[in-house]
Order: structure tokens, then C-alpha cells, then sequence
């Protein structure tokens, strides 16, 4: 199977699990209008599918660097499919924070075994990392659209035809498993070569994904509710805001790839941090219909530097990919779940905007730390399989 085929699978098929992540946001209107849940409520819910997955990545990515999971694939989407699909099914709130749960240990044994695939099957090149960070991004996107046509006409009763996405993803990556299975790729001989770890700098690379992730999640648990009391747009305001980030995260990741075969890693990820920090101001204090354009620039500040961390992260533990992997999937990304009740609390007590305003200075943090990092040359990796792609290896 060719490098490009592989890629494309790879990344419909985390499309396809990363849906899950942004139809526990999307479902957020849904249960303050049906179920009449405050802030903190919702918030829990997020926190709910945060909190196994946090924990659980950087497990599945220690697992992973012992051995080779790839079933864990297949299993794993089905399993985020099937706790999202039951969420609106379950009557009382503690069954609905035990399926998204289910679907947050599904999301976390999904990302660090898919990432180490994708780094084989890239051949090392940002680009095509770029490229499969690009279908989590679009999951993200497509999933305000397919949770507000499959919810909304009927109500929570039928969030069991949200599996559909899983169903999907479980057989799209079926062929580049046995692709990897034939060519004997599956083990760590085809890891990445490994070198020197860079423990320092990896750490804080993971306090600059964390402070990311706080701002993302704020924003794609609050966005819908705020960009309503802002606009008086109603619903489908929020809604529309909603996709309009995640839908941004897509050009971001792309963006990201091609700026860094132009610039180094480090330097494309602190600028486009310090471009968050008006972005994000502007989300919190904007009003009217200019709020889209603060939340697009927002998104695509937030997204250019996303895969390439995940390649800074293998870099730096280049011994550890999976562990690395785990971390900056994993467990930094979830932090943002763990802070959402806080700013769910500080919601109910003041204001939303009020509550939003600390999340200005998450990016303006991250600018500061990447200023301490180095480039890292990264490892050779070898080829996925002696296929007559001649596309170049380097991003």
C-alpha cells in the first residue's frame, strides 16, 4: 500500500474517532435544553470524557512502546462510538457521565497506537502528519453538523444512530492493518530510530500543549452558549460558531505541515500562539457577527502548531514514541476537560464572559515557553513498505 493511500485512510479513520471528542461539546445544548442542566453540569460531562481519557492515553502509550497494538484501532473506535451513541439514551445524569466516560477510554486507547502507525506510514514527513492530524480536525468539524441533524429533530432518544461514524472507521482501518501486518511493519524495528531523550524539553513541551488544551476546551465547551448571549443568534448562532472552530482547526493543521517544511517547528508554533492571544481576546470581548472571524482566527492559531507538537513530542523522547505520543494526545490535551468545571463554576457564579476572560493568557504561556525550546533534528524513520511512492520523506 502506497504512503499516500495509508495516510488517507489513517486519517478518515481519526476523523472518524475524533467526532466522538466534539459531540460531547455539540451535545452540551441539548442537554441544557432538554434536561435542563446548569454550567457545572455540563461541564461535569466534559470532565466525564476527559478524565479516563487523560489518565488512560500515556497507559496505552507505555503498552504500546512494549508492544505493538494495532487492534487496538478497530476496538477502540467502536468503543468511543458506542458511549457516545448510548449518552443520550441513559435517563439519569450519572449514566450519562458513565457512557461519555466510555467513550473517553475508547478516544484514549485510539491516539497513541494510530500516531505511532501514522509516523510509520508518513516515512517521518510533517506534511503527512499534518495530513492526519487534519481528519481529527475534520471529526471535530463534522461534529456540531451531524449531532444537531441526528439530535435535533427527535432529541437525545436518538444519539444511537451516532455509532455510524464508528462502524465507518473500525472498517476503513482494517486494510492498512493488513498492509502493515504484510510488510512486518507492526513491530518496534519500524519505530522511529531511536536517540537521545530530551526529557527537559519535553516536559515543557507538555506545559505548552496543557495550556493549550485549557483555552481549546473552555472555548469548545463554552463557544456555543457564549456566541448565543452575544449575537442573539439562538442555537443555530452557537452552533454555526461551534463548527466555524473546529472547522478552522482543519486549515490550521494543514497550514501547519506546509510552514514548517519553510520554518522550523518551534519557531511556526510561538507565532502562531501569540497570534492566538489577540484571537482568543477578541472571542471573549467581541460582539456581533465579527465574533466568527475571532473564533476562525482563534482555531487556526490553536491548530497550526497541533501535529507538529506531536512530532516535537516523538522527537524529543525518540526512545519512547508511544509514551510521547500519549502525552501530547493524551493526557495534556485532556487537562482541559479537568479545568472546564472550574470555568463552569466561575460561569455560575458571575458570568460566561466573566469565566472566559482567564483563557487570554493560556496562549500568551505557551509564546513564553516555546521561547525556551529547541528545534530537534529528527531521527531517520524507516519506509513503510517497498511501494513505488517517490514522494519525498521530509515534511
Amino acid at each position: 500500500m502506497r504512503r499516500n493511500s495509508s495516510i488517507t485512510l489513517l486519517s478518515v479513520g481519526h476523523a472518524c474517532v475524533d467526532v466522538y471528542q466534539g459531540a460531547v461539546a455539540s451535545l452540551v445544548p441539548f442537554f441544557v435544553a432538554e434536561r435542563a442542566y446548569g454550567y457545572a453540569a455540563v461541564s461535569g460531562i466534559v470532565l466525564a470524557a476527559s478524565l479516563l481519557s487523560s489518565v488512560a492515553q500515556p497507559l496505552f502509550g507505555l503498552l504500546t512502546d512494549r508492544r505493538p497494538l494495532p487492534w487496538l484501532l478497530p476496538c477502540s473506535t467502536l468503543l468511543g462510538g458506542l458511549g457516545v451513541a448510548l449518552s443520550g439514551v441513559g435517563g439519569s445524569y450519572a449514566l450519562t457521565l458513565a457512557f461519555v466516560a466510555l467513550s473517553g477510554i475508547g478516544v484514549a486507547a485510539y491516539h497513541p497506537e494510530s500516531a505511532r502507525v501514522a509516523r510509520i506510514a508518513s516515512r517521518g514527513s510533517h506534511s503527512a502528519m499534518a495530513w492526519f492530524s487534519l481528519g481529527g480536525n475534520l471529526g471535530f468539524a463534522t461534529a456540531p453538523l451531524l449531532v444537531a441533524a441526528v439530535v435535533a429533530p427527535a432529541g437525545l432518544r436518538w444519539t444511537p444512530f451516532l455509532a455510524v461514524p464508528a462502524a465507518v472507521g473500525c472498517t476503513l482501518c482494517l486494510p492498512v492493518l493488513r498492509a502493515l501486518g504484510r510488510a512486518g511493519r507492526g513491530g518496534r524495528d519500524t519505530a522511529v530510530a531511536a536517540g537521545r531523550d530530551d526529557t527537559a524539553s519535553f516536559v515543557k513541551l507538555s506545559c505548552v500543549v496543557v495550556c493549550r488544551s485549557i483555552v481549546f476546551t473552555g472555548l469548545s465547551t463554552f463557544v456555543a452558549l457564549h456566541v448565543e448571549q452575544r449575537t442573539d443568534g439562538g442555537t443555530r448562532a452557537g452552533t454555526a460558531a461551534l463548527f466555524v472552530l473546529y472547522l478552522g482547526g482543519a486549515a490550521g493543521s494543514v497550514l501547519g505541515g506546509k510552514l514548517a517544511g519553510r520554518w522550523d517547528r518551534v519557531t511556526v508554533s510561538r507565532w502562531s500562539y501569540l497570534l492566538s492571544v489577540g484571537a482568543v481576546a477578541g472571542v471573549v470581548l467581541a460582539r456581533g457577527p465579527v465574533l466568527f472571524g475571532f473564533v476562525a482566527l482563534t482555531s487556526i492559531g490553536l491548530y497550526v502548531p497541533f501535529s507538529l507538537q506531536v512530532t516535537l513530542g516523538q522527537d524529543y523522547l525518540p526512545s519512547r514514541i508511544g509514551t510521547a505520543s500519549g502525552i501530547t494526545l493524551g493526557l495534556t490535551v485532556s487537562v482541559g476537560g479537568l479545568v472546564s468545571p472550574l470555568v463552569g463554576a466561575l460561569a455560575d457564579a458571575t458570568s460566561l464572559r466573566t469565566a472566559l476572560t482567564p483563557l487570554i493568557l493560556m496562549p500568551a504561556l505557551s509564546w513564553l515557553l516555546l521561547r525556551t525550546l529547541p528545534e530537534p533534528a529528527p531521527p531517520a524513520v524507516p519506509t513503510w513498505s517497498t511501494d513505488r511512492d517517490t514522494t519525498p520523506s521530509s515534511g
